[in-house]
C-alpha cells in the first residue's frame, strides 16, 4: 500500500462540527417527523410527542456508545471498524456487511422519495424521469467532493428547517386564533394512552433516528477527528430529537387525539389546516429541497464505507478501494450506489424501505456491545472506565436494539438473514474456510494524524 499515492489513500479532513451535525440531519431527513405523525399519534394513543420523546432517550443510547467507539477507534467505517477493533475481524466484516444493506439501498429509497416529491409537485413527468434526475444531480454533487457537497447541503438543509419553522409557526398561529380541542396535557398523556401503546409508538418513532450513525463514517474527513464525530453524533441525535418533540406536540395540540381518516395523509391535511391548500403546495416543493440534501448524505455515507472495506480488501480492492486522483472522492462507488438508485423505479416506496432497517437495527447492538468489549479491555490493562457509562447504558441501548430488529415485519427479517448468510458465505471463500484472519488494517491512527497535520 506504502507504493499507491497518497491522495489515493486518505480521505481529507475538511468538515468542522457544525457540517458533522448538519450533515448527520440531512441523512435522518428532520421533515421525516411529519411524514409519520399520523402513524406514531395513532399508535401511541394521541401522544406522539411522548413517543419521540422516548424513542430520543432510546437513540441516545446508542449514540453515546457510537460517540465512546469514535473516541477509541478513529477513523471512518462505523460499527463494521469498531466491531474489528474490538471484537473480533470476522464479527467486523459480517457487521459490515449487515450495515452495507442499509447504507447501499437507503440511498435508493432517498432518491425514491425526492422522485415521488417532484411527481406530485409536477405530475405531468413521469416520476422514473425525476428518479433519473434526483440520482444525476447527487451523484454529481458527490463526485466533486466533500467541499462542494457541504456547501450545498448546507444551503438545502437551511431551506429545509426553514420550512419546518415555518410549519410550526403557523400551527402555533393556529392554536394562538383557535385553541386545541383538548387539553394541553392530553398531548403527553391522555386516556387513551399506555405503556404498551408508547412503546410501540416509539418503536415507530425510532426509524426516524436513522442515519445519526453515519456521521461515524467522516472520522477522516472531520476537522478535529475522534472528538468532532463524537460530539457531532451526540449533537445530530439531540438536534433531531429537539425537531422531532417540538414538532409532533404542535401537530398534535392542532389535531388531539388518535383519529384520522387517514393516517398516511394526516400531515398534508394539517398543513391544508394551518396553512391553506396553497401552502401545502409550496411546502411540498420546498420539501424536495431537504429530500435532495438527505440523498446526498445518504450516497456519500454509503460510498465511503464501502471504499473503507475496499481499502482494507474485504471488498475488491480494485472496484472499492479507489478515490479519484481529482476530486479525492470515491467515484467507483458513487456510481455503484446510483445503479442501485435506478433499480427503484421498478419499486414502489413500502418495499424499498421494508429491509432496511435490518442493518441498522443490527449494527446499534453490535456497537453497544463493542463498547463493553472495551471496558473488558481496558480494565485488563488497568484502566478503570466506568461501570454505569461502559456497561450499564450500553446494555440498555443494545437490549433496545434487539427489541426494535424483533419489531422489524416479517419480510424485513427474511431479507435481511439472507442478506447475513450471504455474507458468511463471502467470507468463508474470503478467509478460505475461516483459517485465514478476515482482512485487517493496514494504516494507524498515527498515519491519520500526521497526513491531517501536514495539509
Amino acid at each position: 500500500m506504502s507504493s499507491e499515492p497518497r491522495n489515493t489513500m486518505r480521505l481529507k479532513g475538511d468538515l468542522s462540527l457544525f457540517s458533522v451535525v448538519l450533515f448527520g440531519l440531512a441523512y435522518i431527513s428532520p421533515g421525516i417527523v411529519v411524514t409519520i405523525f399520523g402513524v406514531v399519534a395513532a399508535t401511541s394513543g394521541g401522544a406522539a410527542p411522548t413517543a419521540f420523546a422516548v424513542a430520543t432517550v432510546a437513540m441516545l443510547l446508542t449514540g453515546l456508545s457510537y460517540a465512546k467507539m469514535a473516541r477509541a477507534v478513529p477513523g471512518s467505517g462505523s460499527v463494521y471498524t469498531y466491531a474489528r477493533r474490538m471484537l473480533d475481524g470476522r464479527i467486523g466484516f459480517l457487521s459490515g456487511w449487515a450495515m452495507l444493506l442499509d447504507y447501499f439501498f437507503i440511498p435508493m429509497v432517498g432518491w425514491l422519495i425526492t422522485a415521488i416529491y417532484f411527481n406530485a409537485q409536477f405530475p405531468d413527468v413521469p416520476k422514473w424521469v425525476w428518479l433519473i434526475v434526483s440520482v444525476a444531480l447527487t451523484t454529481g454533487i458527490n463526485a466533486f467532493g466533500m467541499k462542494l457537497a457541504d456547501r450545498v447541503n448546507k444551503v438545502l438543509m437551511f431551506i429545509a428547517v426553514g420550512s419546518l419553522v415555518l410549519f410550526a409557526t403557523l400551527c402555533v398561529v393556529f392554536l394562538g386564533k383557535h385553541g386545541s380541542s383538548a387539553p394541553v396535557t392530553d398531548s403527553l398523556w391522555n386516556a387513551g394512552t399506555s405503556i404498551g401503546a408508547i412503546t410501540a409508538a416509539a418503536a415507530i418513532a425510532a426509524y426516524s433516528f436513522l442515519g445519526f450513525d453515519a456521521v461515524s463514517t467522516l472520522g477522516e474527513e472531520a476537522r478535529g477527528g475522534a472528538r468532532t464525530i463524537g460530539r457531532g453524533i451526540i449533537g445530530c441525535v439531540i438536534a433531531a430529537g429537539a425537531i422531532f418533540i417540538v414538532l409532533s406536540f404542535v401537530m398534535q395540540l392542532v389535531h388531539p387525539g388518535a383519529q384520522f381518516a387517514d393516517v398516511d395523509a394526516a400531515a398534508y391535511h394539517l398543513k391544508v389546516q394551518v396553512g391553506g391548500e396553497t401552502y401545502a403546495e409550496i411546502i411540498n416543493f420546498v420539501t424536495i429541497a431537504g429530500s435532495i440534501a438527505s440523498c446526498i448524505a445518504l450516497q456519500a455515507s454509503a460510498a465511503r464505507l464501502m471504499y473503507v472495506m475496499g481499502r482494507d480488501g474485504v471488498l475488491p480492492k480494485a472496484v472499492f478501494g479507489r478515490l479519484s486522483a481529482k476530486t479525492g472522492t470515491p467515484v467507483s462507488n458513487l456510481l455503484l450506489t446510483a445503479a442501485a438508485g435506478v433499480l427503484a423505479m421498478k419499486l414502489d416506496l413500502t418495499t424499498a424501505t421494508s429491509f432496511i432497517n435490518f442493518g441498522a437495527f443490527l449494527g446499534f447492538a453490535v456497537v453497544n456491545i463493542c463498547v463493553i468489549a472495551h471496558l473488558v479491555r481496558e480494565r485488563r490493562r488497568g484502566r478503570r472506565l466506568g461501570l454505569f457509562s461502559y456497561l450499564v447504558m450500553p446494555v440498555i441501548g443494545g437490549a433496545v436494539s434487539v427489541y426494535l430488529l424483533t419489531q422489524l415485519g416479517d419480510v424485513a427479517l427474511q431479507i435481511g438473514g439472507v442478506w447475513l448468510a450471504i455474507g458468511v458465505v463471502y467470507l468463508a471463500v474470503l478467509t478460505k474456510g475461516f483459517r485465514r484472519p478476515a482482512p485487517e488494517m493496514t494504516f494507524d491512527d498515527d498515519t491519520a494524524a500526521t497526513d491531517r497535520a501536514t495539509r
